[in-house]
């Protein structure tokens, strides 16, 4: 008896010392949140915006355009979506009338059709404009001038000098126009571009500031937006780790493959610095894939292509591997997420990564908790019996009442009502004797206008109280946010939820 005395009092005397020894020791369940948009840019996010300086920002890689003929109201095509000429017979556009982009520069583009092929000037002879190249050379490059009074009236210059036009809206489109424009829509030459939709991610900031201005920004954003501040500020109120987002590019740190930028690995050895003075875990979070899992742009993606599959995986395992065998012994580390919301990939691809990514994090740590991503596009159930074999592994599933119709008409109490049945029995089915259950991303926010304070503390609480219920833990999206219901930190510090 006093031997056990002397022990528990050598045990409060250690914790009042040193508060956050104490607190080094915990387990999961976790209270986190998620600090998007620090080492993997989400523009969205923010304000300012780190793309304020980008000449042409509306022009980014993964940019879908589609162009119409002034001169004939009929929209470029690419016939069978690529493989083939360029048409300007189009009365409307659809998926082979859009065009992604990629940039060369602040004008020089290359444009993507569906099927993946590049437009280009013909190698067989005379100057029509066909998509047959599956890698961009210097004839698949082309420059995009601008009415300087009318932005979305432009011009194509191909690589032999002259402009794309259209004769005749049943002949295919040729690069062979000489004349300067007035700009007026007879010109078979001019063109209306209609953007509709934008990316704007890691790529798409780096390669937009280039390889001068990039550094000096994206190193400037990760020294002010998250500091340790912001580490004292969480392990005040209630919240005991951290799930931090990180790109593929991060394992060749200091000098990744062009156009991402080096220096984001020291920003996550500050972390894991952070977390362990303070008592919060870090959840390394593998968010972009090489060639993209999900084809958004938080997936590091250049054009919204989705093309990660097996032969991607050696690739992505080397990447746990460098931050497993880095981080895999830290005190402060909560666990590693080997894939965030796969979404469109081949499931059997999906498994063969998960299994040998989870073995090599075996080679590090036995015990470390590793995070298998549940597809966004598949039942939350659908890897349950896959995981049977492992240990200390861990299912995470995403919750928004936000990207789906049927949230379109739901009012205040339905959508609490939503969290308290579907959500919960949702996430009871995801737990089993081998795997624990995460909520890895949520938020107090929905698609009800005009809701009071109370509205959001109530549906706050209910996710609370459901998404409590996950035994590794749930992870708020995001710590800061330009919208208030979107930044935890905002949340807490106005009494939208306390933890």
């Amino acid at each position: 008896m006093e031997y056990r005395n002397y022990y528990l009092s050598f045990l409060v005397a250690l914790c009042l010392s040193c508060p956050y020894t104490c607190l080094l020791a915990q387990n999961p369940p976790y209270k986190a949140v998620n600090l998007g948009n620090w080492l993997v840019v989400e523009g969205w996010m923010e304000q300012p915006s780190l793309f304020d300086g980008i000449v042409n920002k509306d022009l980014l890689d993964g940019t879908q355009v589609q162009l119409l003929s002034t001169k004939f109201q009929t929209y470029l095509a690419a016939e069978n979506g690529g493989g083939a000429a360029i048409v300007a017979n189009r009365a409307s556009a659809s998926s082979w009338e859009t065009f992604p982009l990629w940039r060369v520069n602040d004008t020089f583009f290359n444009f993507r059709v569906l099927n993946k092929q590049f437009l280009g000037i013909s190698n067989q002879g005379g100057n029509n404009i066909v998509a047959v190249s599956n890698s961009p050379s210097n004839q698949e490059t082309f420059q995009i001038i601008r009415k300087t009074d009318d932005p979305l009236k432009i011009r194509i210059r191909a690589s032999n000098g002259l402009f794309l036009q259209v004769q005749s809206n049943q002949t295919t489109v040729t690069a062979d126009y000489q004349s300067t424009t007035s700009w007026a829509d007879n010109d078979p030459s001019v063109f209306r571009v209609k953007i509709v939709r934008t990316l704007q991610g890691e790529y798409q900031l780096t390669n937009g500031l280039g390889p001068n201005k990039a550094p000096q920004v994206l190193r400037s954003h990760w020294s002010s937006y998250i500091t340790e501040q912001d580490f004292i500020f969480m392990s005040q109120n209630g919240i005991n780790a951290v799930r931090i987002p990180v790109g593929w590019w991060i394992a060749q740190d200091p000098n990744p493959p062009k156009p991402f930028v080096g220096g984001s690995l020291a920003a996550l050895d500050n972390a894991f610095t952070w977390a362990q003075n303070h008592g919060i875990k870090v959840i390394v979070d593998l968010h972009a894939l090489e060639a993209s899992q999900n084809g958004n742009d938080h997936s590091g993606t250049r054009d919204g292509f989705i093309e990660w599959g097996d032969s991607y995986i050696p690739q992505t395992v080397s990447v746990i591997d460098f931050l497993a065998k880095r981080y895999g012994n830290k005190p402060s580390l909560g666990g590693i997420e080997l894939m965030n919301e796969p979404q469109g990939v081949n499931l059997d691809s999906l498994k063969k990564y998960y299994k040998a990514a989870y073995d090599v994090v075996r080679q590090y740590n036995p015990n470390a908790y590793v995070i298998m991503s549940n597809p966004l596009d598949a039942d939350s159930k659908v890897l349950l019996s896959f995981v049977s074999g492992f240990t200390k592994v861990v299912l995470d599933v995403h919750y928004y009442n936000l990207f789906s119709n049927k949230f379109i008409n739901m009012n205040v109490q339905q959508n609490i009502d939503y969290i308290y049945n579907e959500r919960a029995s949702d996430l009871s089915g995801v737990s089993s004797s081998n795997a624990l259950s995460f909520v890895g991303e949520w938020v107090d926010e929905w698609l009800v206008q005009g809701a009071s304070k109370q509205d959001y503390q109530r549906y706050g609480q209910a996710q609370l109280d459901v998404y409590s219920r996950a035994t590794f833990g749930w992870a708020y999206w995001s710590y800061k946010c330009k919208y208030n219901q979107w930044s935890l930190k905002w949340m807490i510090e106005n009494g939208y939820i306390k933890l």
